[in-house]
Formats: C-alpha cells, structure tokens, sequence
C-alpha cells in the first residue's frame, strides 16, 4: 500500500462538501432537497461571455497563454479594478490563475517557508488552512466575536505576533460571515503588518457582491500587499476555472517562476471568453444578478428573525449569512444532519469554519432562488419545533 503524506492527515475535512455529497445521494432517491450549503452561484456566464467562448474555440485560442495569463485580459482585469474599487494599478501586476484557489495556493508557495506561521481569523474558510498546510508552514487561528465584525483587527494581530508569524491572510467580504473590514480597521491592519516586515494576503473575491455602500480594494489603501479575486463568484463561472492575483510590481517574476512550471497556464480559452464579462452588456447583467442577492439577503434576514435565529452581525456582502442555532440546538453538525435529511434542507454546521464557533453556528448559501429560499424557511418553521 502507498504512504500517504502526513499533511494529508493534517489537512482539514471541507464539510459543505460532504454536506453536498449527502444531499446528491438524497436527491438520487427521488428526495427534494433545497441546497443553501455550497457557495455557487445560481446564475452562470451571461450569453456575450459564453458566444466569446465558442468564437475562441472555433479560432483555434485553445492553446497554451502566456504563464502571466493573456495581456487583453490583464488589462481588462486592472481596469476593472481602478474603475470600480478605487485602485490605480497596471496589468503587469496582474497574474491569471486557475480560479481563486489556483491563486491563494501560488500566493502561500510565494510567500512561505516551513515553519512559518500565518494569522487567520475564526471563523475563516477552510480550504486557506490547507493552502498554508502544503507549503509547510503553519497557521494560528484568533477567535474573532460579533462587536469585531467576526474580523480580525490590528489589536488581535497585535496580541498574537510572534518571532514565526509572517502575515496575516484576510477576507473582505468573509466567507462564512458575509461581513466587511470597516475601512478604518484594515488601515490599520496594514500599518501594522507592515511595521512588523510581514505580509498580507487579502481576499476579494466577493468585493463585487458588497451592498452596503461603494465598496473600495485593500489596494487603495496600500499597494504592497497581495489581493486575491476570481471570476467564480460576482462573475457566476465556477467551472471556468479563472482567478487572479494582484501583486506588486517587483514580485510578480518570483509568482511567474513558480505558475510557470505548477500550472503553466489557466485555462486559454476561458480567459479570452473572460474579456467580453467587463463589457457594458455583461456588467449590466452582473448588476442586475447583485441586486438579486441583495433582495434574497434581506427576505432571509427577516425570515429568520422571526425563527428565533439569530443574525449576530448582518452580513454586508457575499452570499452567506452565520446562523446562531444554540436556541434549538447544542451541536451544528446534528442540526444539520437532521435538517438534511427531516426536511430536506442542505446548510454548513459551524464546523468548517474553526472551534470557536464550531457547536452554536451554522452557514447558509442564499445563491439559489427567492422561490426556493421561501420553501426553505417554510420546512425550517416546520422543523425547528422537534429540535
């Protein structure tokens, strides 16, 4: 029998994955099953982006990119950004990769050694331990509470540094929470680590989904850190498989050498049919699409209120929201055992999201349709009785 590698063991279980897994064998039953635990939109690419992509095709654009990701498209990308998220940036600092996890994965290999350490805050989302996992340095999680927003702050970064931290990797908007770094906070984060000589990896992957207000990049605030996007969330292409990082401009080469051999490249086709999502057409769609979510947000923020089900922080972006069930329920994973297979609705216990919050929290998608979040509360308001 092969050996399996330590870190394999290491690595934490992505239970919203499992949930899934749960909720298909259900479905192959014949059983309804409402899905509010995987983060995938319920929208795709707009028909421009998807025509771009036969138009490639049929020309022939299948083969290799450039390891950086095509010029058209970087350009694009850094336009978009100074455009909307008060940046002033150049494509040369921007590298394509294969989605957001293509991007933190290359961002931890370029920035860690064995040994290291990382701050992340609980709750965080679960795939960026591992990330820091497999380039052998470890990660230190900080307990963050509701008066934080469920963010870390320059004052616990501060309380948690030691000679191994090197950085602190953040989200804004979070995955579990939904929840933004209030501008001044994260000036502040980012004086602070940069004091220390550390670094900092900034999530903005759900920065298009903010609906509270003009939302603007860590970039703006300062331009030596490393942001992460993709085109999976505000873009609505999961399985295109295109993400990117904005670095500054002297590290790009070191990325370059490493995405150069690990991936080659993202995938060619995918990023020419990218081009035409930051076309007027595409972006009127993509805005039309955010202001659903906005809606499904405040139908389900009223909703649960009246379940007993409390909201510690209201979320002001992505497509989550962080459920508090200890009025019904002692342990996360039970209740959603039950929920799934009682009532036939599929969420996240607080599990996957650090210890902190592990028993009393629970994670809800609401990237799925109004009709179909209306059904889900109505089973919850028949379920939440037998707890």
């Amino acid at each position: 029998m092969l050996n399996v590698a330590s870190r394999v063991h290491q690595a934490v279980t992505f239970q919203a994955v499992e949930i899934t897994k749960q909720a298909q064998a259900l479905r192959e039953q014949g059983k309804d099953i409402i899905s509010l635990g995987i983060g995938e939109p319920d929208f795709t690419a707009p028909p421009i982006v998807v025509n771009t992509l036969h138009k490639a095709a049929s020309a022939g654009l299948s083969g290799y990119s450039p390891s950086l990701g095509i010029t058209p498209l970087r350009m694009c990308i850094a336009d978009y950004y100074n455009k909307e998220f008060g940046t002033s940036i150049t494509h040369e600092q921007v590298i394509v990769t294969t989605g957001a996890s293509g991007a933190l994965s290359l961002a931890c290999m370029g920035l860690l050694n064995p040994g290291d350490e990382v701050l992340m805050p609980d709750p965080y989302y679960p795939a960026n331990f591992n990330f820091i996992l497999c380039t052998g340095a470890t990660t230190k999680l900080i307990p963050c509470y509701p008066e934080e927003r469920f963010q870390l702050s320059a004052d616990s970064i501060a309380a948690n540094w030691s000679d191994t931290t090197k950085g602190v990797l953040i989200a804004s908007p979070s995955n579990p929470t939904g929840t933004s770094i209030t501008e001044d906070e994260l000036k502040k984060i980012l004086a602070l680590v940069k004091s220390k000589n550390g670094f900092v990896i900034l999530d903005e992957i759900y920065l298009g989904l903010s609906y509270d207000g003009k939302p603007k990049s860590g970039l703006a605030l300062d331009d030596d850190i490393i942001i992460i996007n993709s085109f999976s969330k505000f873009f609505n292409m999961t399985g295109w498989r295109l993400g990117w990082i904005i670095a500054p401009k002297y590290f790009v080469p070191h990325l370059e050498k490493l995405t150069s051999s690990l991936n080659i490249c993202a995938p060619t086709i995918a990023q020419h049919a990218a081009i035409s999502c930051f076309s007027d057409e595409a972006m009127a769609i993509y805005n039309e699409r955010k202001l659903a979510f906005k809606e499904r947000r405040d139908y389900l923020l009223q909703a649960l209120s009246t379940l007993n089900l409390p909201v510690p922080v209201k979320p002001d972006g992505a497509f989550y929201i962080y459920i508090d069930i200890s009025a019904y329920c002692d342990d996360s994973m039970i209740f959603c055992q039950r929920l799934l297979n009682e009532a036939g609705v599929a969420v996240t216990p607080g599990l996957d999201f650090g210890p902190t919050w592990a028993k009393k929290m629970i994670r809800i998608s609401y990237a799925t349709s109004l009709d179909r979040l209306q059904e889900a509360i109505a089973r919850l308001q028949k379920f939440l009785p037998t707890l």
